[in-house]
């Protein structure tokens, strides 16, 4: 059974990582979508919330999982049986960050792999951090997330 794992803060999941997940779970047999909590970033939803829009939005997905994540991603993946690190890239300069993340993961276990995908052509320009800058100023953020997270965002700008 091959594995995957697609770590990210997803804060909010956009349609650039979801075409990178629905291209994934192609992939691999089971892919796990891992939420973290970065604590270098201030996220607008909180961890239960944005495992709540990522579970619905791959709600239709059998081997898809959503989990979340406070740990190194290698052994994150050790302990859930992953030997693919899944990756969506968009530019160079994601390549850049990617093959270091990639060449670090791969001196803590040899034995698990990074996948890379190109995101979609319509997406190369778009990022959650985006998203948010669009939506607090007041932008209309429907061409690039679902309608429950656009829906989610909007409340959020409401408080």
């Amino acid at each position: 059974m091959k594995i995957g794992y697609y770590p990210g803060t997803f804060d909010p999941i956009t349609f650039g990582h979801l075409d990178i997940i629905v291209r994934g779970a192609k992939l691999f047999d089971k892919l796990y979508v891992s939420i973290s909590s970065n604590p270098q970033k201030d996220p607008l939803f909180t961890v239960k919330e944005r495992v709540d829009l990522v579970s619905e939005v791959v709600k239709d997905y059998d081997n898809i999982e959503v989990v979340t994540s406070n740990i190194l991603t290698v052994e994150h993946c050790k302990q859930l049986g992953a030997s693919h690190i899944l990756r969506g890239l968009r530019a160079v300069t994601d390549y850049d960050y990617e093959f270091q993340q990639t060449s670090f993961n791969r001196s803590l276990s040899a034995d698990i792999d990074t996948v890379f995908l190109m995101t979609e052509g319509k997406y190369v320009f778009l990022s959650s951090s985006s998203v948010r800058e669009l939506a607090h100023f007041g932008g209309d953020v429907s061409a690039f997330v679902p309608k429950i997270v656009k829906e989610a965002i909007e409340l959020k700008f409401k408080k």
